[in-house]
């Protein structure tokens, strides 16, 4: 029987919302795309970004048959990606059924990132009510109604 263990002083783990949209491109292509990723920080581990399975291109991985076992989180399978003739084996892990202390983590997926390449996108998101994105529309005489927020690309591409 698997050995159930409640993390703790001798062996913390925290999760957190990740404060910036996050890419993970494999081999050049976008295959997550998440402002809903989540931090988890096991004990010394380095920090994991655990994304919402709907924001993954689920379409490009095969599940494996490779289950792994933690006592804090539960059984985690794995999925290889497979994209224009590359592949990276069990580069992809998730917790279907976590145990109840690691709960937040279910179905998330998360990448090694010896496999594939996270970047940090934008800024950290300040929270946006609906009135707020109706006041940067057309005030009905071509103006906006108020400031206009800040470009998202550098500049266009020119014209030919």
């Amino acid at each position: 029987m698997d050995t159930i263990k409640i993390p703790g002083p001798d062996h913390p783990i925290t999760v957190e919302a990740t404060p910036r949209r996050i890419q993970v491109l494999f081999e050049g292509h976008v295959i997550a795309d998440s402002d809903n990723a989540l931090t988890l920080r096991e004990s010394s581990n380095k920090p994991v970004f655990y994304f919402p399975r709907e924001d993954v291109a689920m379409e490009f991985f095969g599940r494996t048959d490779r289950v792994t076992h933690c006592p804090y989180k539960g059984h985690a399978h794995y999925y290889t990606i497979s994209m224009d003739g590359h592949i990276a084996e069990h580069a992809v892990w998730t917790y279907e059924e976590p145990y109840p202390a690691m709960s937040v983590i279910e179905n998330r997926v998360a990448f090694y990132p010896n496999q594939v390449e996270f970047h940090e996108v934008g800024e950290t998101r300040p929270a946006r009510s609906a009135d707020d994105v109706v006041l940067h529309t057309d005030a009905g005489d071509g103006r906006s109604q108020a400031q206009h927020w800040p470009s998202n690309v550098e500049s266009p591409l020119p014209l030919d």
